[in-house]
């Protein structure tokens, strides 16, 4: 099998999990569902894929979403993956939609996101091209921001603007206009009732370039497809509203496998051990019970990492010694591997729950690290400041007036370029 017949991917989750395959957006990377993987990869196996010439993949162009669709096919086979859950966004939504039809029986569900039965008009598409072609991808990239976001999102997240605008300039010009060309000729209009799977269809209620009106084409041309709108989004909507998304395909995934008698088994929920009885306690033996103590640990500590960051857990782990060595492991055994693995409520509003505790007792030194794992767990900017708003009336106004001034250090860290934030990260306090 050569190169120009697969694509550039990668896979996190469990291998015997259920696969769900993750397409990205034109001119985006694999990267654009970074946010999504924590929570994913607790229920399914997640491939990622680039576009060719996307994110340094091989530059073997496809001008069509077929062409894409049977490289994607080819990569799982490639893969040993025969059937499998697949959300796409901008074109990876069409990639999805040619999958269902060109590959129905390894289908097993789908999720469209910002996506339309036909993008724009075939002139449009072609016109990009010629601007490529002139003048490189530098004035796409940066109107990229505009198409991508909303005002309010793109003010307060200037590092990921950034980000996005870096992405498209970095992205090959022969396999961007041979994307474009993809974009022209996709037209699913008269062929939306072929899709036989349960479909989710989720549009940002912002979104211009494939707005909510699109979003409901498709739900109306799909049989078995139902609507999602998410507030505050644009048209990069898991990047923008990260665990809106998230959630919303956690709910879809596990609901249409479960339905699907074809499909693979219903992911296994993740849950919190189950408290034994003091008798059958007192009957482990030891062995037993130090290893109940390392699966919960090791659990922890993969939780942990993920809300916390890699570099402030390992910060923690060099400064640990022998006199705070027994605490941290209590807390990583606990706090993160029996109460945050928990399935109640997400890590979202786990999230909400720390940061109103942590304010109210004034601990301003975990406030600021949970301020950073809030926005990491998807929390905006502005919900964070809701939530302490909302904790100065139950808990007292100088309470949130201190938890305000560390929480706003911390976004105004968050929100510089990576090599200021990096230096900033590194006197952060060490939180649980």
């Amino acid at each position: 099998m050569t190169p120009a017949q697969t694509l550039q991917h990668r896979t996190d989750g469990p291998d015997d999990a259920p696969v769900l395959v993750l397409g990205p957006a034109l001119g985006a990377t694999w990267h654009m569902w970074d946010r999504q993987i924590p929570e994913l990869t607790r229920h399914w196996r997640v491939l990622r894929f680039d576009l060719p010439g996307h994110g340094g993949s091989p530059a073997y162009s496809a001008d069509s979403a077929d062409t894409l669709a049977e490289r994607l096919l080819a990569t799982l086979d490639q893969l040993g993956v025969d059937r499998f859950g697949y959300a796409g966004c901008d074109i990876g939504g069409a990639i999805g939609m040619r999958l269902a039809l060109l590959a129905a029986q390894r289908v097993s569900s789908l999720a469209l996101i910002s996506s339309s039965p036909r993008y724009d008009t075939p002139d449009s598409w072609r016109q990009r091209g010629v601007v490529v072609r002139t003048n490189g991808l530098d004035p796409i990239a940066r109107t990229t921001p505009e198409r991508w976001f909303t005002p309010a999102f793109a003010a307060a997240q200037p590092a990921i603007v950034e980000w996005a605008v870096q992405m498209v300039r970095t992205t090959d010009p022969g396999c961007y206009i041979a994307a474009c060309e993809a974009m022209a000729s996709f037209d699913a209009q008269q062929t939306l009732g072929g899709v036989g799977v349960p479909t989710l269809v989720v549009a940002g209620a912002e979104d211009e370039t494939t707005p909510p009106a699109e979003a409901r084409a498709l739900v109306a041309g799909i049989p078995d497809a139902r609507l999602a709108i998410v507030p505050g989004a644009s048209h990069l909507t898991p990047v923008e509203q990260p665990g809106a998304v998230t959630d919303l395909l956690i709910r879809h995934f596990t609901t249409s496998w479960q339905q699907s008698p074809a499909g693979p088994p219903a992911p296994a929920p993740v849950i919190a051990p189950v408290p034994q009885q003091a008798s059958a306690v007192a009957e482990l033996e030891s062995a037993e019970r130090a290893a109940l103590r390392t699966d919960s640990y090791d659990t922890g500590m993969k939780v942990r990492r993920e809300v916390l960051g890699d570099a402030h857990v390992d910060r923690v782990g060099e400064e640990t010694d022998d006199f705070t060595a027994d605490f941290q492991h209590l807390a990583t055994r606990y706090a993160w591997g029996e109460i945050w693995t928990r399935t109640g409520i997400d890590r979202r509003t786990r999230s909400v729950v720390t940061l109103t505790a942590l304010a109210a007792r004034g601990h301003h030194e975990e406030l600021a690290a949970h301020t950073r794992a809030a926005l990491r767990n998807g929390l905006t900017p502005d919900e964070i400041k809701e939530v302490l708003l909302h904790t100065g009336i139950y808990c007292g106004l100088p309470a949130a007036n201190a938890a305000f001034t560390v929480a706003q250090r911390v976004i105004r860290e968050e929100t510089t370029p990576e090599d200021r934030r990096a230096a900033q990260e590194d006197n952060e306090p060490h939180g649980i």
